[in-house]
Formats: structure tokens, C-alpha cells, sequence
């Protein structure tokens, strides 16, 4: 064998051996803190008993992240006691009486989703943690001021996450990925004149609820802060990825975002049962980590993610796991 290449195979066997013989401390020195939120309360609520949007979603994704080999790294996140008037943010008085009188479950597991999702955001803002992945239900992104569920969401929990990192903590501009496969008509409603929200989603336009034409770029001063880019069936993982460097980068770079919240669907990924596009685990992970170098640039790593859609029940396990992943790994 040549003297050089032995010497080579030599080292990289040490360094493997090295690399699985650190201590705890020392492996955690190479992880982000990531923290995790989940809560029995996200089992209670059920639209319809063959409805997709199940509770089966919450037990798939916890038994695959307990059985995972990141689990034991992740920090688990407690849901804030009460969350005041923060509903209030960018909704109705009457929208959340109505859907607390007309259903009462629903409104509880969902008021349940914003005080997890706000708490993984205090800690992540504070520096308690670097980022976060909320597994919440239900989604929230479609949610506007109609006093009913739309696309089963009742209130809009990321949009409400980013009025209260702007108006507790002063974060100024706030980057939202959402990479659902059905566009988030609500939030991108609910800033559509904001230039202090920059609203980026990649979607099937033609999917319900029929709105996220790519021509509609905002309005007034929020002229510009809102992209939209329709995704055909079969999208895959290089068509998605090559939009995120294309668009996403230059776009997050112009903005500066003090804090990027993701709007984390996977009905985008591969064989959902309501999408058509063809993403897979290893597309999910490349996104995040592309969107971790826009965090680590612009806004000191922070990122609070929250999930959406995602209805084949082993398809969004397996993603999740795919996406947090990388959140852990510095």
C-alpha cells in the first residue's frame, strides 16, 4: 500500500473513533440548542373522525422523534401558562368569540398551539435556546377573520408570533419561509402592507385555497415583501432547492431579517395525501439548512418553526425528523 494513503486511511479511522468517543459535554458543544414543543392538549381536538387533520399526526411524529437518535438532544419547551390579549394581535374580537362559543375544543387546543409557539420564541429570542421546531396542531396559516375554521385552521399562529416578537421584544423585521403546499392566504393577508414582514412561500397556486399568484407582490409600503412562487405537481427536491438559493437568499439578504419563523408544512413532501409535489426527506433537510445560513448571517441563528400541513401519517413523521435534524447541528 502507498505510504501516503496508509497513513491517510490511519487518520481518518483515529478521527472517526475520536469523533463517537466524546463525552456528552463535549458533543454538545457541537449542537445548537434546539428546543421542542409538544403537549398532550394536541390530541383533544378533531374536526371530523376521518378527517386528515388528525390527532394521529401528533402521536406518528412524537413515537418517530422519541425513537430518533436527536431526541434525547432536543430541550423540551413548556407551553406559556396564559398568552394574554396576543390573539388580538391580528385578529378579531368577534373571530375568537365565535370560535370559542361554536367550538370550544377547538379553541382551546388552538389558543394551546400560540402559547406553545410564543413560548418556544421567548426562549429562542432570549437566547435560551438557538431555534425551534413547534409540533402544534392546528394549523394556522389560513386563518383569517371569518369567526369559522378556514382549511382547518382557527387563528393564524405565526403571524401572531411575529406582531409579538415585533411588539414585546422590538425585533423589527421579520422574515416568514413557508414552504406548505397550499398557499398561506391568511398571513400573507395579514401583511400584505407591511414592510416590516417579509412573507416568502413556495406553493401549488392552483391548490385550495386558489390564491398566491405569483404577481401578487403587496401593497403600498409592503410593495416587495411579499413573494409568491407557484410550485407545478412533481416539483422535487432540486426544483425547490434551486428557488431557495435563486430567490430566498438574495431576497432574505436584501431584507435582513432579525428573526426568521418557518410556516413548516409537509403535505408539499411526497405522497401526501393532499398535495402533488414530489419533495422528499433529503429536500426538507436541504431547505432548513439553507435557511440556517440566512439565520446565521442575518439574525444570530434564530429561527422558530411551526408546523402546518402534512397528512400522509409516516411521510410528515419522517419529515419533521428530517427538517430538526439540522436545526441541532451547528
Amino acid at each position: 500500500m502507498n505510504r501516503r494513503i496508509f497513513i491517510n486511511s490511519v487518520l481518518s479511522t483515529f478521527l472517526l473513533s475520536f469523533n463517537y468517543r466524546l463525552s456528552g459535554a463535549e458533543r454538545l458543544k457541537l449542537l445548537n440548542k434546539t428546543g421542542y414543543v409538544n403537549d398532550p392538549i394536541f390530541l383533544l381536538h378533531h374536526i371530523s373522525p376521518e378527517h386528515p387533520e388528525t390527532p394521529d399526526r401528533m402521536k406518528f411524529i412524537q413515537n418517530i422523534m422519541e425513537e430518533s437518535d436527536i431526541w434525547n438532544d432536543l430541550i423540551q419547551i413548556s407551553l406559556k401558562p396564559e398568552i394574554g390579549d396576543w390573539l388580538q394581535t391580528v385578529h378579531t374580537k368577534s373571530h375568537i368569540a365565535s370560535i370559542k362559543n361554536n367550538t370550544p375544543i377547538s379553541h382551546k387546543v388552538a389558543v394551546a398551539a400560540v402559547r406553545g409557539c410564543l413560548a418556544a420564541l421567548d426562549q429562542v429570542v432570549t437566547k435560551a435556546i438557538d431555534n425551534a421546531f413547534c409540533a402544534t396542531r392546528p394549523p394556522g396559516h389560513h386563518a383569517l377573520n371569518t369567526g369559522k375554521e378556514e382549511g382547518f385552521c382557527y387563528y393564524n399562529t405565526i403571524a401572531i408570533a411575529a406582531r409579538y416578537a415585533q411588539k414585546k421584544y422590538g425585533l423589527k423585521n421579520i422574515l416568514i419561509i413557508d414552504w406548505d403546499y397550499h398557499h398561506g392566504n391568511a398571513t400573507e393577508a395579514m401583511f400584505y402592507d407591511d414592510p416590516s414582514v417579509l412573507y416568502f412561500s413556495t406553493h401549488d397556486f392552483h391548490a385550495y385555497p386558489g390564491t398566491g399568484d405569483p404577481i401578487k407582490k403587496g401593497k403600498g409600503r409592503g410593495l416587495g415583501y411579499n413573494i409568491n412562487i407557484h410550485l407545478p405537481c412533481g416539483t422535487n427536491d432540486q426544483a425547490i432547492v434551486d428557488i431557495y438559493k435563486s430567490v430566498l437568499i438574495p431576497a432574505a439578504n436584501r431584507f435582513k431579517p432579525d428573526l426568521i419563523l418557518i410556516s413548516a408544512g409537509f403535505d408539499s413532501r411526497a405522497h401526501d395525501l393532499l398535495g402533488c409535489l414530489d419533495i422528499t426527506d433529503t429536500g426538507f433537510a436541504t431547505m432548513t439548512k439553507i435557511v440556517m445560513r440566512i439565520a446565521n448571517t442575518h439574525c444570530d441563528g434564530r429561527i422558530v418553526s411551526m408546523l402546518e400541513g402534512g397528512y400522509n401519517l409516516k411521510g410528515i413523521a419522517s419529515a419533521v425528523n428530517a427538517h430538526i435534524s439540522p436545526l441541532l447541528h451547528k
